[in-house]
């Protein structure tokens, strides 16, 4: 549909024959020109343009005749058969493109996603390694400290002359090394070289000790008041002197 005013008509008269035909062939012609341009999808979803550029083309071109176009509208496009199937197609492929390029979108957000997870979770887990070593190191420190501790006592309880502090000091690493003999794996019948009274003997060196050191009459301490005797109880391995 084309709207025009005629401003001259002299020139509408005798530039021109049959003025109403020859604008409807200037504007189809014109319209396959600016269809032809334009893709498939294109001509049915930009209507608006098309109107546009066909005005300009076909107004300048009546420019000579006194007549002014006005206004051009399109009021349906119908492409033949084989186009349409094309154009179907064309769109289908465009929709199955789409979809795949966010599946693959998706699947990368995925895989972001879940690298980023492994690095927190790996970070984690360092940092909590590395918390366990740190409390690790401070109980060996401290195990050692007390250790250090106890060796001290026990020197300065043989310097000053103690025997039990030697009983215990030798009975502690005798304990020891029995244990490692009821842990090992491939030990089934212990045999003890030793009788029960020495053993009994060498402990009962280490609760006197024991006894002395809450009593605070070490090797160190001022003597106590004489007690009565006590029982006679069997000598360790360690001991010295005649059973």
């Amino acid at each position: 549909m084309v709207f025009f005013q005629v401003l001259d008509d002299a020139k509408a008269a005798y530039e021109v024959s049959e003025l109403h035909v020859a604008i409807m062939q200037l504007a189809t012609t014109n319209l396959r020109t600016v269809m032809g341009s334009m893709d498939l999808d294109e001509t049915l979803s930009k209507r608006d343009e098309i109107n546009t550029r066909l005005l300009q083309v076909v107004d300048q071109a009546t420019e000579a005749w006194g007549v002014k176009i006005t206004r051009v509208e399109l009021k349906d496009i119908r492409p033949p058969a084989d186009i349409v199937n094309a154009m179907t197609r064309q769109m289908k492929a465009e929709r199955e493109k789409r979809a795949s390029i966010l599946e693959s979108e998706g699947a990368r957000q995925n895989d972001i996603n879940r690298a980023e997870g492994q690095k927190q979770s790996q970070i984690l887990e360092a940092e909590g390694r590395r918390e366990a070593a740190f409390r690790d190191a401070e109980a060996r420190e401290r195990s050692a400290q007390a250790e250090a501790t106890a060796t001290k006592m026990v020197s300065d309880a043989i310097e000053g002359g103690s025997v039990q502090a030697i009983n215990y000091f030798i009975a502690q690493k005798y304990v020891e090394a029995i244990g490692l003999f009821a842990t090992s794996p491939n030990a089934k019948t212990i045999l003890f070289p030793v009788e029960a009274t020495q053993l009994m003997g060498t402990l009962g060196g280490i609760g006197e000790l024991a006894r002395e050191a809450i009593s605070g009459n070490g090797p160190s301490s001022p003597p106590s008041p004489p007690r009565a005797p006590a029982p006679v109880r069997p000598r360790g391995p360690f001991e010295g002197g005649p059973q």
